[in-house]
């Protein structure tokens, strides 16, 4: 009898360690360490008004209406595609600090309606769980840097092209913020329909993904757009340089509405990458 019970309990605690390595198995592997203390800020409320943080003028329109603003970044939400359409925030140079927090767990968006999707949905996809505001632009603070693993922040990207290309752009920007001491970064996919799904709630893979910078130092406003391919390349950064009258097109947002029209025509229409670098 006695040794029925220590079986029947070997049994139970080898499928208690399943479930909790099937939860948690693929994220502590991608290098996540598990703080059960921490806390996403923001994930479990709704926002509605946008943090000390986020410049309001600068946000794109929405397609969706779903805007939801946390302590270093605002996004617009589309349920179709299961992630965001946009993701926009300013960075600072103060901001560009190299603090080692602990990498937290991927966590869902609360403050979506219809929440947003699971990160099992990447497991064994193939693709990265691809950040749109980068975790190492939001390591000035532990909880700005947290909120950067929501799930509505992330969108599949190929390994190659996250760890490649993009991550180039991502180090691009950074030495952008601190040359001009602060430049407004928009990012997202190009959702459109057709495209490759992954996960049970057919999370879509962008063909192409997009960042669009505006820079306003000492009251002259300039702005560079970025339209890349969803695979690495060894090309310069500059052969990506697309004018954000492009991106409106394939995206239907409108990026700064609230720019005068005369000087959002002649911005969005600008392609030089040496007018954005000079200076």
């Amino acid at each position: 009898m006695k040794r029925n019970k220590i079986y029947t309990l070997l049994i139970l605690l080898i499928g208690a360690a399943f479930v909790v390595y099937e939860q948690y198995g693929d994220q502590l592997a991608e290098g996540s360490v598990y703080d059960p203390n921490e806390e996403i800020h923001g994930s479990r409320t709704t926002n509605s008004n946008p943090k000390a943080l986020t410049n309001e003028f600068y946000l794109p329109s929405s397609t969706t209406g779903q805007v939801i603003h946390h302590e270093g970044y605002s996004l617009s939400y589309h349920e179709a595609f299961e992630q965001a359409e946009w993701v926009a925030y300013e960075l600072k140079k103060n901001q560009v600090v190299y603090t080692d927090f602990k990498r937290p767990y991927f966590e869902q968006d609360n403050s979506i309606a219809t929440e947003s999707a699971h990160w099992r949905n990447y497991k064994k996809s193939g693709y990265d769980r691809g950040h749109l505001c980068p975790a190492a632009d939001r390591k000035y603070t532990k909880s700005a840097f947290t909120e950067t693993f929501l799930t509505s922040n992330i969108s599949p990207q190929k390994h190659e092209f996250n760890a490649g290309i993009w991550n180039r752009l991502e180090q691009k920007v950074r030495y952008w913020a601190k040359k001009y001491d602060v430049v407004y970064v928009i990012t997202g996919g190009i959702l459109e329909k057709g495209l490759k799904t992954i996960g049970n709630e057919e999370v879509a893979v962008p063909n192409y993904f997009y960042k669009i910078l505006l820079d306003n130092t000492n009251g002259q406003t300039k702005t560079i757009a970025f339209l890349m391919p969803h695979k690495d390349a060894d090309k310069p950064l500059y052969e990506f340089v697309v004018s954000i009258d492009e991106i409106e097109k394939r995206t239907g947002i409108d990026f700064f509405p609230e720019l005068d029209d005369s000087k959002e025509n002649k911005l969005e229409a600008s392609t030089s990458y040496k007018q954005w670098s000079f200076r």
